[in-house]
C-alpha cells in the first residue's frame, strides 16, 4: 500500500472500524466517532491500515512519522539491493579495427566502473555459416581487455548473434582467453542496458 493511498482521519467513511490504541493495544470495534475522538485526545492521527478487513483496522499513530520512517526503511531496502549493470556493444563478424577500437574503449571504461559488458557479434546472411570468423573476435576482444576483466560466459551462439559476457576483475587478476568451441551457461540476470549499438 503507497503513502498515497492511506487514509487518515475524516478521509475514514465507514461507519466502524477495527482500532489498534496508540500504545498497540486492540480496542476492538468501535464507531468511527469514538475511533476520531480517541485520536484526537491523544493528539495523533487516526490511520487506516487495513482496508480490505470488515470492517477495517484502524491505527491511532504520528502519521508524519511513520510515512517517514516507512520512506527511510524503503531507501535502505533498495540500497541493500546491489543491481550491477550491463552495458552492450554490438559488432559484426570481421568490424575494421578502427571501429572496434571504440567499442572497446567503452567496454573497457564501463569495467573499470564496475559493469559487465555483454559483447555481441550479429550475423548477417551467409556470415552464420562463419562463426568460427566471430569467435576469433571474440577472442582478440577478451585478450585485449584482459588487464581489466574475466569471462564471466564464454562465447555462445544464440540465434543469428554470438555473445560473451566480460564482468569486472578483481584485484585486476588476469583471465584466460576463450577457446574454440567452448561453451558457457547464459546467466539469466543478465540484462543488457544502455546498449552501445554497431
Amino acid at each position: 500500500m503507497s503513502t498515497t493511498n492511506y487514509r487518515v482521519n475524516e478521509a475514514i467513511r465507514v461507519p466502524e472500524v477495527r482500532l489498534i490504541g496508540p500504545n498497540g493495544e486492540n480496542l476492538g470495534v468501535v464507531p468511527i466517532e469514538k475511533a476520531l475522538r480517541i485520536a484526537r485526545e491523544a493528539e495523533l492521527d487516526l490511520v487506516e491500515v487495513a482496508p480490505t478487513a470488515n470492517p477495517p483496522v484502524c491505527r491511532v499513530m504520528d502519521f508524519g512519522k511513520f510515512l517517514y520512517e516507512k520512506t527511510k526503511k524503503e531507501r535502505e531496502a533498495r540500497k541493500a539491493q546491489t543491481k550491477i549493470e550491463v552495458k552492450e556493444i554490438r559488432l559484426r563478424p570481421k568490424t575494421n579495427e578502427h571501429h572496434r577500437s571504440f567499442k572497446t574503449r567503452d567496454a573497457r571504461r564501463w569495467l573499470q566502473e564496475g559493469m559487465k559488458v555483454r559483447v555481441t557479434i550479429r550475423f548477417r546472411g551467409r556470415e552464420i555459416t562463419y562463426p568460427e570468423i566471430a569467435l576469433e573476435d571474440l577472442k582478440e576482444i577478451a585478450a585485449e581487455l584482459a588487464d581489466v576483466s574475466v569471462i564471466e560466459q564464454m562465447p555462445t551462439l544464440e540465434g543469428k548473434a554470438m555473445t560473451m559476457v566480460l564482468a569486472p576483475a578483481k584485484g585486476g587478476k588476469k583471465k584466460a582467453t576463450p577457446t574454440s568451441g567452448a561453451e558457457g551457461t547464459p546467466n539469466p540476470q543478465v540484462e543488457a542496458k544502455d546498449t552501445a549499438s554497431a
